[in-house]
Parts: structure tokens; C-alpha cells; sequence
């Protein structure tokens, strides 16, 4: 438990191995008559004494050109007790490019080091946890960052072989040294080789990388708020999401050793990554999807549903793939932005990962690889499981707009609108989701609106889903978004705030154990919450002139029709009885999304506009929901006026992604 204070596929040898460095991880012998099964690791081994040490591993790459294979920095603290007596531990590994520039964590904790170049200070919790409990934690500098050799490559062959090659020097395959240059060959024979990777963010996105190349010995990952598909970071079907390049974030994260060699890597991630938004060979090589019929590792997926910086499609897509060739999964579904669960459902995660390692590392049969498969937070800090994700019925079912009583407000049904019906808008790079939501009833020029009638039961929307629009644009030119709305009050945690849901408390609990270097108190946070009208659940954009191809665009005809789907961010959403669902097409979202070259004018073909969304019972709970009855209290859908829609915010590109 935590301590308060005030803020001043295993194969069956791996599995006894395993079983066995887990009984004396928690002081049992191994051959103990009598001895209970294990199931829990226990903190008895002393973190104040144990060893810390660094290690360079050659990754046999040479990024920067200097002629020498690059060496990554690897920081590890283990137990002293298990060193001595030679018992083998597992280990848990961090891989990044922020621990010197930016920082890991809420606190934004930077590595430390003492007078002699040995590590002092871990960011985060999983050193001060987990090794008095039998593992040993591992930092790594990825190239180019730190105290590594090498170039950022933003999550190309360099990045990925960082962090690889660690994998193969604990398992015997790699050599590693004790100094930058020269040094001595140094092996990891401390360790059984069983590896979990987790980080977030850029270091969940390294995680996802190495499991998808299938390195063995690579048990098992907790990627965070991770990216997928490096594409899907910058550009959405062509659209630009940011007004920068990954050479932007390499550079943000690089050491000044790097900053002053890597200037042909640099010119390559610029040529690589045009701002047409087209679907090069760099991109490619940075999707990690394709290869998801590789990874032998069980996946422990955590994403936040309103993400704006590494958005849910990242999620949605690498789940999607990994089911599809039966990886081992669990998933964590919250309602924050780009926030860490140790920061949103602290003793609870703990808890979990805890439990999830000691299975997937040290073998222990805890239950955990029977126990729900997703847990989902549907308001503020309440959360719901669901034995396999997406929930056993969901289906997807096809949705039409059709012309309302006004331009621009629509309906939403079962029923394809007849031929000929159009909605027209006008691209307005000046307005946002939240505009067009807060103006769904209204007649608006910027964008066409589509509404179900109120519901008379609750809607359940889970998974991914896509829009498919046919559009004429007037120019040649177009950007295209879709957003679903839950029309009706509700209070949810206010993702566009700085906290991006959560804000940050004075008081600390305490983690595992401490040292006068590295503390395992982190200060407390809280939900931060808003009471709103409306909530944007999902979107997602594309450039039109990508109807052809999502690899290339092209320039479009003023006057003729085009067609191309939009694939909505993963999410799982529950509309309450008596409020609706909104459909809105529309042309930029400001801040989210740039804008076109043009201004165009855009004509809706309605019958030839679906929205497929997964809906938990599929088009029978939908026709259930929407079903019409009798006029009474709370049947019309609510009025917003007088409560805010959350404020619009504006990722920080590449940077963010701490």
C-alpha cells in the first residue's frame, strides 16, 4: 500500500525457470517441501544497497558515420542479495529519448548521475517498486540521446535497434561493454533474459517497435499512450496534423554530441516526410501495424480516448492487429488526454502491473491472464469492464444522414436518404469541433449536422469506426472531418485543460522504497472535471485529394464528386437514454488539423454518406434506441445553453509526447 506523506506463449522451461526465480524472488526456496504457490513478489530485498551500474551495448549500427558501431547507454539498478547468491532475475525495461532533455513523468524526473558517472536517480516508480520485489529495472538511452552514441531517427531502424539490441544482450546476443568507448565486455548474466518493456508515449512507441520485430526473450509490453504508425502521428489521410516534421522532434530530443554529427539523418527525415502528406518508404518503415503477426510478447495497452496528441486510431489500429493474430492483450481505456495511468488511477495500476509482471515475468499463476480483458472509464474515476473488447455483440451498423427542417441540420437513421439529397458547407479554418457541436441545431455555413431522435434507451458505441462521404468540392483543395457528438449535459474530465483531465496535488504517496537520490514520492492528482452540453467522442480527418490512394494526393476537379472514408479514433462511449447522437461533416478542425491551400465549397452527396460505427447490439439496438414514442418530460433533446463545451486545445507537436 501506498504511504502518505506531505508534500515537502511461454515455452514450459521458461516457465520453471521462471517459477523458480519467482519463489526466491519472494525468500521461498525452490525445492521448499511444503512451500505455498506463489503468487505475489514481495518487497524483501534492500533497494538503498542495490547495484547500479552502466553498461554500453553495441547496437552494430553506425548512425552518426564516425566509422565505430554505436554503443547505447543502459542504466540498470538491481538487487544486491540475488547477485550474490547467483539467482537469475527478470527485468523491466525503459527505453527513451527524454531522460536528459524532458524528462519522464508528471515531475518530469531526468536521470542523475554521481561524481563517478554511476546513476543515482531512476525517473519514476518502477526502480523503487520493483526491485526490492525481485527484478531489476532498466533505463536506456536510445541513440543519439543522453549518454548514447548514434542518431535520432524517430522511430525508424535506429530507434527500434536501440532498444533491440538491450533485449539481445540479456538473452547472450549482444555484446556490451563497460564504457562508452574501449572498455571491458561486460555479460548480463544476472538475469533469467525475460524482458517487459513499458514507457509512455515515445517510449511505448519503442516498445511496440521491438515487439514487432519478434525478438525473443521479449516477454511481454505496457505501451502507453503509443504510437502505432509514425504517419498517423503527422498526417491523417494526407491531412497535416502539425506544421512540422519528425526532424523537428529529433532534433528537440538529440544530445549536443548528436546535434553537431547527425546532420545527414536530419536531411533524410526532412526528404523522407514531404508536407504533401503522401505515404513514403520513411513512413513505411516507421508502421509497426503490418507486423503485428510477428510480436510474441502479450501486449498491455493503455491509451487515453481523448488523446489529441498520439490520438486513439494509434490504439484502435495495433489492438485491431494484435487480435487478429491472437496476441495475448489487455487494454485500459480512460477518459483523460496524454496522461499516464500512475497519474489518473494510481493505486489500481500499481496493483495491476504489479500483477501483470509477476505473471508474464517471473510465471506466477496469479489470474490475471483470466480476468476481464478491458477496463473502461465512462465518467470521471468510474470505471467498467468487459470480459473481451470490443464487448461480445458489438456489430457494426450503418448510419445515414438525411435533410432535416433547416440547411445544415439533418437527421440520423437506418434510412439512406434518396437520391439527390445534398448538404452544402463552407471549409472555415477559423472554427472547431467544439463550434460546430455547440451549433448543431442551428443552420451554420461551416458545417452539415446530422441528429438522431432522442433516445429512448442507452447506446453503446465500441471500437473503431469510419465515415465514408462523397463529396464535390469547388476548389482544388479540401480537407474533410467527422466527429461524433453525444448531444446532452454530462460532466467529464476536462481533457483540454493543461492537465489534459487530471490536476496535480501538494500531498505525495510513496511507492516502493527511496534513497536520498531518488525518492518514491510522487506528488497526488485528482479528476479534473467539466460540466458540459455536448461531448465530442470521436473524429477523424483526410485530405480529399487522397480519395485515390491513401498513399499519394492529388489536385482535385472544382465540380466533381469524390469519395473517401474516414477512420474514426478508437473509442467506447455509452449515450444516456434521452440525449443524441450526432453526425457533423465538416472542413477543417481548427487546431487539430491545418488548413487546405484553398477555401473550397463543399456539396454532400446524403446518399452516398455512411457512418459504420460499432455499436454494442449493432443496427437492432440502434432501431431499438431511436424507436419513436410518445412525447414526455426529458424526451426532446436537452438544451446546452449556459454549459460550456471543453475548451479546444492545440498539441504541442513532437514535444508532447512525453
Amino acid at each position: 500500500m501506498p504511504i502518505r506523506v506531505r508534500a515537502t506463449r511461454l515455452t514450459y522451461r521458461s516457465l520453471v525457470l521462471a517459477a523458480s526465480a519467482a519463489l526466491l524472488a519472494v525468500g521461498i526456496p525452490a525445492g521448499a517441501q511444503g512451500a505455498p504457490p506463489a503468487r505475489e513478489s514481495r518487497p524483501v530485498y534492500s533497494y538503498e544497497n542495490a547495484i547500479r551500474e552502466s553498461v554500453w551495448v553495441d547496437t552494430r549500427l553506425d548512425g552518426d558515420g564516425d566509422g565505430r558501431t554505436d554503443r547505447v547507454a543502459v542504466d540498470i539498478v538491481r538487487p544486491r542479495e540475488t547477485a550474490g547468491q547467483g539467482r537469475k532475475i527478470p527485468v523491466i525495461m525503459d527505453a527513451s529519448p527524454y531522460y536528459s532533455c524532458c524528462g519522464r513523468g508528471n515531475e518530469s524526473q531526468r536521470k542523475t548521475y554521481d561524481e563517478n558517472g554511476d546513476p543515482v536517480q531512476f525517473p519514476l516508480y518502477y526502480d523503487n517498486y520493483f526491485v526490492p520485489r525481485g527484478y531489476a529495472f532498466v533505463a536506456v538511452d536510445l541513440a543519439g540521446t543522453n549518454r548514447s552514441d548514434g542518431c535520432v531517427d524517430v522511430g525508424g531502424r535506429s530507434d527500434i535497434q536501440s532498444a533491440k539490441a538491450v533485449v539481445d544482450w540479456l538473452n547472450g546476443r549482444a555484446q556490451g561493454w563497460t564504457a562508452r568507448t574501449g572498455g571491458e565486455r561486460t555479460r548480463a548474466d544476472w538475469t533469467t533474459g525475460a524482458t517487459g518493456m513499458i514507457g509512455k508515449s515515445y517510449d511505448g512507441t519503442i516498445a511496440n517497435g521491438v515487439a514487432a520485430t519478434g525478438v525473443r526473450g521479449l516477454k511481454t509490453i505496457v505501451p502507453i499512450g503509443a504510437i502505432s504508425s509514425w504517419y498517423d502521428y503527422y498526417f491523417a489521410k494526407g491531412a497535416p496534423l502539425y506544421d512540422s516534421g519528425p526532424d523537428w522532434l529529433s532534433g528537440y530530443v538529440e544530445s549536443p554530441e548528436a546535434r553537431a554529427h547527425c546532420q545527414a539523418v536530419q536531411q533524410r527525415l526532412v526528404d523522407g516526410a514531404p508536407r504533401s502528406g503522401d505515404l513514403t518508404r520513411l513512413w513505411a518503415e516507421r508502421d509497426y501495424v503490418p507486423d503485428a503477426d510477428k510480436v510474441r510478447a502479450s501486449v498491455f495497452a493503455v491509451h487515453g480516448m481523448q488523446d489529441l496528441n498520439v490520438r486513439a486510431k494509434h490504439a484502435g489500429q495495433w489492438w485491431d492487429a494484435l487480435a487478429e493474430n491472437g496476441v495475448e492483450r489487455k487494454i485500459w481505456l480512460s477518459q483523460t488526454g496524454h496522461v499516464d495511468p500512475f497519474d489518473f488511477r494510481r493505486g489500481e495500476w500499481v496493483s495491476t502491473l504489479h500483477r501483470w509482471f509477476d505473471h508474464y515475468l517471473l510465471g506466477f499463476d496469479n489470474g490475471i491472464d483470466r480476468e476481464p480483458m478491458a477496463d473502461i472509464e465512462h465518467a470521471p474515476d468510474q470505471w467498467s469492464t468487459d470480459r473481451v473488447w470490443p464487448p461480445r455483440g458489438t456489430a457494426t451498423a450503418s448510419l445515414r444522414p438525411g435533410n432535416g427542417s433547416a440547411p445544415g441540420v439533418g437527421t440520423l437513421s437506418l434510412r439512406p436518404a434518396p437520391p439527390g439529397a445534398t448538404e452544402t458547407f463552407t471549409d472555415d479554418p477559423a472554427l472547431g469541433e467544439g463550434d460546430w457541436a455547440a451549433a448543431v441545431d442551428t443552420t451554420t455555413a461551416a458545417k452539415a449536422g446530422f441528429v438522431t431522435r432522442p433516445l429512448t434507451r442507452a447506446l453503446r458505441l465500441s471500437g473503431t469506426g469510419r465515415v465514408t462521404v462523397t463529396v464535390t468540392p469547388s476548389t482544388t483543395s479540401a480537407h474533410l472531418t467527422a466527429v461524433l457528438v453525444d448531444l446532452g449535459p454530462a460532466t467529464i474530465r476536462d481533457y483540454a485543460a493543461s492537465g489534459e483531465g487530471i490536476t496535480t496535488l501538494a500531498p505525495r504517496t510513496c511507492w516502493g522504497a527511496s534513497t536520498v537520490g531518488d525518492s518514491s514520492c510522487f506528488k497526488e492528482t485528482k479528476a479534473d472535471t467539466a460540466d458540459v452540453g455536448h461531448t465530442i467522442f470521436s473524429r477523424g480527418w483526410a485530405d480529399l485529394g487522397n480519395h485515390a490512394s491513401d498513399a499519394e494526393g492529388r489536385p482535385l476537379t472544382p465540380g466533381k464528386p469524390y469519395t473517401i472514408t474516414l477512420d474514426l479514433h478508437a473509442s467506447d462511449h455509452v449515450v444516456p437514454a434521452g440525449h443524441r447522437l450526432a453526425l457533423v461533416v465538416a472542413g477543417t478542425d481548427r487546431n487539430l488539423i491545418d488548413p487546405p491551400a484553398s477555401t473550397p465549397r463543399l456539396t454532400l452527396d446524403l446518399a452516398r454518406t455512411t457512418a459504420d460505427l460499432p455499436l454494442v447490439g449493432g443496427a437492432a439496438a440502434f432501431a431499438r434506441a431511436t424507436a419513436p414514442t410518445a412525447d414526455r418530460p426529458g424526451a426532446r433533446g436537452q438544451s446546452s445553453a449556459g454549459v460550456a463545451g471543453p475548451r479546444p486545445i492545440r498539441p504541442i507537436p513532437g514535444g508532447s509526447t512525453r
